[in-house]
């Protein structure tokens, strides 16, 4: 599945100003199913939104200002955000589990550096949303997830979407767990270049990143 356009909201900066300081955020992908299937949490976020309308997330959100130092303020803000956007209270900071880091392109207007971690749930874990940032929530397996993507059911951003496709190669939740507490997380900062046919995103390490 390709995936090469910024997601929406996502707008390109217009002119050679210097790239926005992103801000630092946290997200926190939900798992259930234990050691026989892996289910993940994605919320739809209000369409009425100018970043990411309508686009089906991981919770999370923003990390408060002047509390970026390490990794505990972004632990802090991913349990506030998913109790605040998924209705699920988590039972502290310490249960997440570093899993990657993704830096908003350069070009983009609206940048953030999150922090993604994993949580494992139990099987009875239901979300329920705020009705204000996000509208609506379902646990899917990843290749479900993808599926309705692929078949223009739900929308899905660039990072969101790796991430489904790095945990569809898990036989369930206890083994992406398992395999992310021995993962060496490292900022993935993608590029994006204007062609004929509109933006284009690349990662690093695929063909045509170092010269964007």
């Amino acid at each position: 599945m390709e995936v090469d356009r910024p997601a929406p909201g996502e707008e390109l900066k217009q002119d050679e100003a210097a790239p926005t300081p992103p801000r630092d955020a946290a997200t926190v992908i939900l798992l259930r199913g234990g050691d026989e299937r892996l289910e993940v949490l994605l919320v739809k976020r209000n369409p009425a939104q100018r970043f990411m309308g309508g686009a089906w997330v991981f919770p999370g959100g923003a990390v408060d200002a002047g509390e970026a130092e390490g990794d505990h303020p972004h632990r802090v803000a991913a349990v506030r955000e998913t109790e605040e956007e998924a209705g699920i209270a988590l039972p502290g900071p310490e249960v997440l589990v570093p899993y990657s880091r993704w830096v908003t392109p350069a070009q983009i207007r609206i940048r953030f550096d999150t922090l993604f971690f994993l949580a494992e749930v139990g099987d009875d874990q239901e979300a329920t949303c705020d009705g204000d940032e996000c509208v609506d929530a379902r646990w899917f397996t990843p290749t479900a997830a993808l599926q309705a993507y692929a078949d223009d059911e739900i929308v899905l951003v660039f990072p969101t979407i790796k991430t489904l496709q790095q945990l569809a190669s898990h036989p369930h939740a206890a083994a992406a767990v398992a395999a992310a507490r021995n993962r060496t997380v490292e900022p993935v900062i993608p590029r994006v270049v204007m062609g004929d046919a509109g933006p284009k995103v690349f990662l690093p390490g695929e063909p045509g990143y170092d010269d964007a």
